[in-house]
């Protein structure tokens, strides 16, 4: 049975932890310095949260931004940066609302088919950075904010009325037609007032799941984690470094595909020019804040979409909403800075356990020695 370590669970909750503490601190030093009051804003956002209907907003914007932190935490497990799940994502939202409004199939047929063309298309699409990284030495990092630019050229142009793109009566939005309410994804009601939690946000649940059950307990986990952390030794262990390179990309653009979904097939319905944008680079926060564990991502998902929600009725104080985006800003430097502190902790705790352990070991040889003469 695998021993219980205290220390390693202190040091893990210690890194998140100490980056929230430093983000409050020093968002309320901001309000200070600008002769606000530094505890109220925070006062109101509770309060905003404490409605129901606020909460259940904040539990469908954790699941999509819980699905891009997957997205890019797969990414990061193989020592991948994939900053390209915006994009991603996107394209893979605006192709899917395509085929659903236009593909006559019966409902979970039609849902079915529109999960999967997400699926590929996002995996297609960080397939290409895998590809230059893996056949040219590419970096993730260079090529795929480039297709994220070129994601949103693509989408622009497709969603023209002279391509695939409608344009409703009385309105100069950009949309890709319905999907039909036959092909919608059921929710959980919460009544008139409270809305509807969206019937994706349980499937990501389960994709949390299955990530934690794929790299954690599966052969193929432990090849892409021993790759991401020595390609040299996981290439001499019989690993193909390139292949699980490739393979990291095509998941982590999967799962990427996954992100529109619920917004999609709980909300709008379709894919139009006001669709969600920015959704992938919250991921990354949100993959670093929790460190890349299933758990800890789905509490910074629930973190981002309080900060995201509940600062909405800022503005009716007197406060800028802007506010919880300096927060979110302070909790990305502060998140860099508390694990670089912790992991330097963490190596001087480790190496005075040895040191203490051969002293111990030591003094326990010297008793034997004199206990044999």
């Amino acid at each position: 049975m695998k021993k219980f370590d205290k220390d390693r669970l202190i040091l893990g909750l210690a890194g998140p932890a100490l980056a929230l503490v430093v983000a409050v601190a020093l968002t309320s030093v901001v309000l200070l310095v600008s002769g606000r009051d530094p505890i109220e804003p925070y006062q109101i956002m509770f309060d905003s949260a404490s409605y129901v209907d606020v909460q259940v907003l904040i539990i469908n914007q954790a699941g999509t931004y819980y699905l891009a932190a997957l997205a890019v935490a797969v990414g990061f497990r193989m020592n991948l940066f994939n900053i390209g799940v915006d994009g991603q994502y996107r394209l893979a939202a605006m192709v899917a609302a395509l085929v659903g409004a236009n593909v006559g199939l019966p409902g979970p047929l039609r849902i079915a088919l529109i999960v999967l063309v997400a699926m590929l298309v996002g995996a297609l699409w960080s397939g290409i950075a895998g590809i230059l990284k893996t056949s040219r030495g590419v970096s993730e990092v260079v090529s795929t904010i480039m297709l994220n630019a070129i994601a949103t050229s693509l989408v622009a142009w497709l969603i023209l009325p002279k391509n695939f793109g409608v344009q409703p009566a009385g309105s100069n939005n950009l949309t890709t037609g319905d999907i039909p309410e036959s092909a919608w994804f059921p929710g959980l009601s919460l009544g008139p007032e409270a809305g509807e939690i969206y019937g994706f946000t349980f499937v990501a649940v389960a994709c949390g799941v299955i990530y934690w059950f794929v790299l954690g307990r599966t052969r193929f986990g432990f090849d892409l984690r021993a790759t991401g952390a020595s390609e040299s030794a996981a290439q001499a262990s019989g690993v193909d470094a390139k292949k699980m390179v490739l393979t990291s990309m095509l998941l982590s653009g999967a799962v990427a595909g996954l992100v529109g979904m619920p917004t999609l097939l709980g909300d709008t319905h379709t894919y139009s020019i006001d669709f969600p944008a920015g959704i992938g680079f919250m991921g990354i926060t949100i993959a670093l804040l929790g460190r890349n564990n299933p758990v800890g991502i789905a509490l910074s998902a629930l973190l981002m979409a309080f900060l995201v929600k509940s600062s909405a009725s800022l503005d009716q104080h007197g406060y800028e909403k802007e506010i919880a985006d300096i927060m979110q800003g302070l909790i990305v430097i502060s998140v860099v800075v508390s694990y670089e502190l912790v992991r330097r902790y963490g190596l001087r705790r480790q190496q005075q356990k040895v040191g203490e352990e051969l002293a111990a070991g030591g003094a326990l040889k010297t008793e034997k020695e004199e206990a044999a003469l």
